[in-house]
């Protein structure tokens, strides 16, 4: 579980993010979405340790991240695992080397013992033989699996997803969604998105967050958040275009 308690953030003289609270529940999607520029992007990075709050506390199982001592925030970093936007896989590095390298940075095992572990992660975002294939040779969906992969190899207890399906077609999107929630649930996770794809919002919101200049607007689930009040949050959800899955969903 991950709290966020009175958390603003300013730079200079503009604040970006105003007096946040939230409680994102381990083994849970947790979404967080709002327009380009509402803070979403500032809050993650406060959340993973980028950023620092200017205000207020965010705390890991009761352990407040910035007041804990560099070698102990060091330690909790060893149990996140972070997606970017733009999969930001090494070239230079194939894609077996890519999921090694965490595990060359923060585990003392064995060569066979990461190897395992790396071949486990390739198949279970079900990418066989790509091992030795670089970044170049996979298509857009296929990076976003091998950066999964790449970000669970440490075997996280809280995963960060900064806009998953981010230049994918729908199929492969939910592929990526399902991927997603798959793993939060084997393995339990807390698990954070950063996301404004209205069907990874009633697909896998389980709880959903929405930013809206720099503040939450509205806090609920994918049940909730169709038959909400909420005019804002309707301005934002109702501007999408409606997919097929939407109106599924709807009917």
């Amino acid at each position: 579980m991950i709290i966020v308690e009175n958390v603003s953030k300013s730079f200079g003289t503009k604040k970006i993010l105003q007096d946040i609270n939230i409680t994102f529940e381990k083994g849970k999607v947790n979404l967080i979405i709002g327009r380009s520029g509402s803070g979403k992007t500032v809050l993650m990075k406060c959340l993973i340790g980028l950023l620092q709050p200017t205000e207020g506390a965010i705390y890991y199982e009761n352990k407040e991240y910035h007041r804990l001592s560099l070698a102990d925030q060091k330690l909790l970093r060893k149990d996140m695992g972070v997606v970017f936007q733009g999969s930001a896989l090494f070239d230079s590095l194939t894609i077996e080397e890519n999921i090694m390298f965490p595990l060359n940075m923060l585990t003392q095992q064995s060569h066979k013992e990461k190897l395992d572990r790396v071949n486990y992660c390739l198949h279970r975002v079900d990418l066989f033989d790509t091992n030795q294939l670089y970044p170049s040779e996979l298509s857009g969906g296929m990076k976003k699996r091998a950066a999964i992969a790449r970000a669970i190899a440490i075997n996280p207890q809280y995963l960060f997803c900064d806009e998953p399906n981010s230049g994918l077609d729908p199929k492969t999107s939910l592929i990526i969604d399902e991927l997603i929630t798959g793993i939060t649930h084997e393995y339990n996770m807390t698990t954070v998105v950063n996301t404004h794809d209205l069907n990874s919002v009633i697909t896998i919101g389980e709880t959903i967050s929405f930013i809206r200049d720099g503040s939450l607007e509205w806090f609920g689930t994918k049940e909730e958040v169709l038959i909400s009040k909420n005019e804002k949050l309707n301005d934002f959800i109702y501007a999408q275009p409606i997919t097929q899955k939407l109106r599924d969903f709807i009917k």
